[in-house]
């Protein structure tokens, strides 16, 4: 947002372990409105801060408690490792709210957010690991993260985003029995040039999506940079990437995976994959993909890209794909 100096969070701690934030379901309110305001009148010099902000610690727990109108994200779990957030609600207006995550674990290891309720401004939950250079050279990955039994809502933005800020790595992400609903994106990964790092061993399972623009969306077009000091060789790595079991309704564009010659998409697979379609026209009704490569298994609806060697539900080979990396329908 700015660089230099941030404001301090509410909740701030660095360096602890065994923390428990608990409230038996009472509220925090971070009053952000005053802040929003301020944000988008440009009369900030400096970044907000977060509402609880918890670095380089461990044995975190953060459980039934309910925290709304974050100034900036709302909980920022940084280098920490053994988190659990459990039965939370975060609260902020869907509109004119900015930045307002829910949760966004960064470069954090052994993580589970599981029965939570998350309506807010900006992506309910956001996986990162650092910004371009600053990331590559900081290296502390995400990783080891379970994400199940949430229900999430954002117009505009995604239920739950990788990225782009992920330079130092994200692996071994779980999500599963997810409501994504009247939202902008469901699932989306997002990179670019200059990123570095990687996104692998993701798999989603078991989600339902209800009323969103896109329902899975894969960018590595996504060119904000923190300064000019980004090298431009640092290439990102998207492989292994595996959707089962995703269903939903009123879905305006169900995949669309958006890899280039530089970042292609590596190893997706789509399983188990029934969505409803909304505003029926010719172009919202396949897959659109742009180089990737993966396999569709079984019945897919509706229909999955032609660069995907389709499969049957007993794993046996139907149809090689003959253009893995073109692109597919945009």
């Amino acid at each position: 947002e700015h660089k230099g100096p941030r404001f301090g969070s509410l909740i701030h701690g660095q360096n602890l372990r065994d923390v428990v934030i608990t409230g038996r379901n009472g509220t925090i309110d971070g009053q952000g409105k005053q802040w929003w305001t301020k944000y988008l009148q440009k009369r900030l010099n400096n970044t907000r801060g977060p509402l609880v902000q918890l670095m380089w610690s461990r044995y975190v727990e953060i459980s039934n408690i309910t925290l709304r109108n974050s100034p900036f994200w709302t909980i920022h779990p940084y280098d920490c490792r053994d988190v659990t957030i459990s039965n939370v609600t975060i609260l902020a207006p869907v509109s004119n709210a900015p930045n307002t995550d829910g949760i966004d674990p960064d470069s954090c290891q052994d993580v589970v957010i599981e029965n939570c309720y998350i309506c807010v401004g900006d992506d309910g939950i956001a996986i990162k690991s650092g910004w371009d250079q600053y990331g590559i050279h900081y290296g502390r990955p995400s990783t080891n993260i379970l994400i199940r039994n949430v229900v999430v809502r954002s117009t505009v933005s995604a239920g739950i985003s990788i990225g782009s800020e992920m330079s130092g790595g994200v692996s071994n992400v779980t999500m599963e029995n997810v409501v994504v609903w009247n939202s902008r994106h469901a699932v989306r990964i997002k990179t670019a040039l200059g990123r570095g790092g990687y996104i692998r061993h993701i798999s989603y399972h078991n989600l339902t999506f209800d009323n969103v623009l896109v329902g899975v969306i894969v960018r590595t077009d996504y060119n904000e940079h923190p300064d000019e000091g980004f090298d431009p060789q640092a290439v990102p790595v998207i492989e292994d990437i595996s959707y089962n079991g995703i269903h939903g309704r009123e879905v305006r564009f169900p995949v669309q995976i958006h890899g280039s010659e530089d970042i292609p998409v590596k190893g997706v697979t789509f399983r188990d994959f029934s969505v409803g379609i909304a505003y029926k026209k010719k172009h919202s009704l396949h897959f659109q993909c742009a180089f990737v490569q993966g396999r569709a298994i079984g019945a897919i609806f509706p229909a999955p890209c032609e660069n995907l060697d389709r499969y049957d539900e007993e794993g046996h080979l139907v149809k090689r794909s003959a253009t893995p990396n073109n692109t597919d329908r945009l």
